[in-house]
């Protein structure tokens, strides 16, 4: 049992992954929320896949009790920490607590099972998405130049970084002197969020602009950014999708802790607005706010990507 919001079900993968390789032939059920659900389409011993929207009253708890209480499975790991996971016949139990520690989720997850070293997130596509992946963004080579992958979305408008400066730092990364002179440049983005997307797109040289807001699905979308130079996004699903596929993965934060939720690997890296505990503004009200990432400047995300580009190079 994973999380509803794309980047948290990212995260607990790398569980998944220890879980599949300590235990060869392991059939998998997987409950999550249905942003996250297409996530899970390519693994390795999947039964089935139960979405769980959100209802009144808890419902969709019970709805999912219903639907696992008549097998008698060998591990449930409950990285909700809900009460279900102790209603159930199991051989063995992982029941997640949350903790408010500045301590990576990575690692926190981890834990879970007493891991010596942090389970690096990971997906699984199957061809299809591939397949698909290749059509979008054909391999770079002496005729196409490398893919600037963009992230200009978020769930929450406190964690975008203006469009202009989106704008701005692909115009600089993709100059003849940027670290990728002439690069095609893919734009990544949920259903939904096309307006947000489109100021950035509009700036894209249109012999250079792929866009794929809306259009794929996670997994294809998950491809298409292994086929990609580098990343640079708000706090979000596609930045962890990024980091998982192991490329270069910048990602831009504010309102939200990069201690706990910063790219994950070593190919990652942060540019951060004003410190976490400094971003809120008196009387500061969620509902009614714009974003809170004004703070960072298009010099310190450039600087940040010329950095990361420049320390990925040097350890390949």
């Amino acid at each position: 049992m994973t999380s509803t919001r794309i980047g948290d079900a990212v995260l607990s993968t790398g569980l998944l992954d220890h879980v599949l390789r300590t235990r060869p032939g392991a059939r998998v059920t997987v409950a999550c929320g249905p942003a996250a659900a297409g996530l899970f389409a390519g693994l390795p011993g999947l039964v089935r896949v139960i979405a769980m929207p959100k209802q009144r009253y808890g419902g969709h708890w019970f709805d999912l009790w219903r639907q696992v209480v008549p097998t008698a499975w060998s591990l449930v790991v409950d990285l909700r920490g809900s009460a279900l996971a102790w209603g159930l016949l199991a051989r063995q139990r992982r029941v997640y607590r949350t903790s408010d520690a500045l301590v990576h989720r990575v690692r926190q997850l981890s834990d879970l099972f007493a891991l010596p070293e942090p389970a690096a997130p990971r997906l699984w596509t199957l061809p299809v998405h591939e397949e698909a992946a290749a059509k979008l963004i054909p391999a770079a080579g002496p005729i196409l130049p490398p893919v600037l992958a963009l992230g200009p979305t978020a769930n929450w408008i406190g964690k975008q970084w203006p469009a202009e400066r989106f704008a701005a730092l692909m115009d600089r990364l993709t100059s003849p002197n940027g670290i990728l002179p002439g690069a095609r440049v893919a734009v990544f983005g949920g259903p939904g969020e096309r307006d947000a997307a489109a100021p950035v797109l509009a700036a894209i040289p249109a012999d250079r602009r792929i866009d794929l807001v809306g259009s794929v699905d996670l997994l294809t979308a998950y491809a298409a950014l292994k086929r990609s130079a580098l990343y640079v996004g708000n706090d979000s699903g596609l930045m962890h999708m990024a980091a998982a596929a192991g490329i270069p993965t910048l990602g831009l934060f504010g309102p939200s802790r990069d201690e706990h939720y910063a790219p994950w690997g070593t190919k990652a890296a942060v540019a951060r607005a004003v410190p976490y505990d400094k971003i809120f503004p008196p009387g500061y009200d969620w509902r009614n706010t714009g974003t809170l990432m004004g703070s960072l400047s298009v010099d310190s995300a450039v600087a940040a990507a010329e950095d990361l580009w420049r320390r990925c190079g040097e350890t390949t």
